[in-house]
């Protein structure tokens, strides 16, 4: 299980490899890739911003990882969040989820990506062509979708 926060851009292939190396018992590897948009809310994106606050960003990724491990069985994982300047088409984000079986996989890396977008202590600054760059608040259908896994006690059964 590991957890990375920096500026540097990943191979999402490569990732996987060094996560799943000699491992025969992982029958199952589930991968998100968050990109930058071109566009937003209906305006093209020309850059973006990710500040975080060192320590405390990976300190919280490594919890919301651990609380993954233990409502699913996972094998391997890995969170990849990229910090500082970006542009449209680049890498931001990669969660990779390991299991013996898919459903766990699936499972586990979209609680990770739907506690990324929603709780994870990072704050987005998009600048659109011809205006001023601007803070990008949180929107409620990511904060839906987050709270459906505080209803659900836990995973499915080890």
């Amino acid at each position: 299980m590991a957890v990375r926060v920096g500026p540097d851009d990943f191979d999402i292939g490569a990732e996987v490899k060094a996560l799943t190396a000699g491992r025969t018992d992982i029958g199952a590897v589930v991968t998100f890739t968050g990109t930058v948009r071109g566009e937003g809310s209906g305006r093209p994106i020309t850059a973006m911003e990710l500040e975080h606050y060192p320590g405390m960003t990976e300190a919280e990724l490594v919890r919301v990882e651990r609380e993954a491990c233990e409502r699913w069985p996972l094998l391997a994982s890995l969170v990849v969040h990229r910090v500082g300047p970006l542009r449209p088409g680049d890498n931001i984000v990669l969660v990779i989820a390991a299991s013996a079986h898919r459903q766990a996989a699936f499972e586990a890396a979209e609680f990770m990506m739907d506690y990324l977008k929603t709780k994870a202590p990072f704050w987005k600054k998009e600048a659109v062509a011809g205006e001023a760059a601007r803070w990008v608040d949180a929107r409620d259908e990511d904060d839906a979708a987050a709270e459906r896994w505080n209803r659900k006690a836990s995973g499915p059964s080890r």
